[in-house]
């Protein structure tokens, strides 16, 4: 599954080498509420399809409508902003007050797309810099953290994983929470030393390793953009790799086991000489309460809770796995194949 900014530059790639014209929409700027952030791209071909989004779809038909109407001309970047009085964002369906800044680029051979996503192919982050003025455009190695900038001369944008996951089992579970979190833009490394359930184990572009875990995890030097999931079941594997992402700068570090087993789990770890806030940074049972019971509902449940964590945002006991079942006297002292619904 690609993430949306992947699937807008394949698709115009694909648009130019058939000989087609089209532009690439950025959102550079917003006021107010704006149902896009900064960086979310359109991509606009000669035919009117559209790949990508900006607005909630409202300006999305403007745009169509105009090439519709009078095709493709732009030969330079252009700035184009929706929604500065009432009427327009009542037009475009902003919100009260909002406001949202596009930069619109029309793409041609020369515009980089092709050097890019080989670039991405091979997990780089790339910064792509736009001359506002000439249309001209350059790559270069982008840092961890960087974001979009734009000045009255150029246009910079960030491209490929900024995050990073890595999934500890090759399981069922695990696919799906690859796939998803592929289109989420995270860099996803699976870790699995055995051999058995490597074997037949894959999802395109997703890198797997025959490591230890804890292995893997001291190498990768994970930082405060990693997240670490645990979902082997198997103390010999999850352990020792929990033990070092917990002392790392990971975001976020989950193990899947119901709330018996994590409670053993953390005794465990407290023999390797964690303290009691690097073993509080846990999340298990991991996950949000939503009633999952098959593993792609399950992986929909720990991408929200990482997503969250992510995010900054506190959630309520409520919603928590442990809780939920607490409060419902549900009995999750048994796992069926791993899997017992919420992990």
């Amino acid at each position: 599954m690609d993430s949306i900014d992947l699937e807008v530059l394949k698709t115009c790639a694909a648009w130019i080498e058939a000989g087609h014209r089209c532009e690439l929409v950025t959102v550079i700027k917003t006021w107010g509420s704006s149902p896009r952030p900064e960086g979310a791209t359109l991509a606009i071909c000669d035919d009117g399809s559209v790949v990508g989004s900006v607005s909630g779809g409202c300006i999305e038909d403007d745009l169509i409508e105009r090439v519709r109407q009078h095709g493709i001309t732009r030969t330079q970047p252009e700035i184009v902003t929706y929604g500065i009085t009432a009427d327009e964002a009542h037009r475009f369906g902003l919100p009260c007050g909002g406001t949202i800044q596009l930069a619109i680029e029309p793409l041609t051979a020369q515009s980089g797309i092709a050097d890019m996503l080989a670039r991405l192919g091979r997990h780089q982050l790339v910064a792509r810099r736009l001359d506002l003025q000439t249309g001209a455009v350059s790559l270069s190695e982008a840092r961890p953290g960087m974001n979009l900038q734009v000045s009255e001369a150029a246009l910079t944008t960030i491209h490929g994983p900024r995050w990073r996951l890595l999934i500890i089992g090759a399981g069922q579970l695990s696919r799906f929470l690859a796939q998803i979190a592929l289109g989420m833009d995270y860099h996803v490394t699976v870790c699995d030393p055995r051999e058995e359930y490597r074997q037949g184990w894959h999802v395109e572009g997703v890198q797997i390793s025959h490591d230890m875990p804890d292995d893997l995890v001291t190498s990768m030097q994970l930082d405060t953009r990693s997240a670490v999931v645990a979902l082997t079941h198997d103390p010999k594997l999850d352990d020792l790799a929990l033990m070092e992402a917990l002392k790392s700068d990971a975001f976020y570090v989950g193990a899947i086991g119901s709330r018996s087993n994590n409670a053993k789990r953390r005794e465990r770890l407290r023999e390797f000489d964690l303290d009691d806030a690097q073993i509080a940074r846990l999340h298990g049972p991991i996950g949000l309460y939503i009633g999952s019971k098959t593993p792609s509902e399950i992986a929909i449940s720990i991408l929200a809770e990482l997503t969250a964590v992510k995010n900054g945002v506190a959630l309520p006991d409520e919603v928590r796995v442990a809780h939920a079942k607490g409060a419902m006297k549900i009995d999750n002292s048994a796992d069926v194949c791993g899997v017992r619904g919420d992990a």
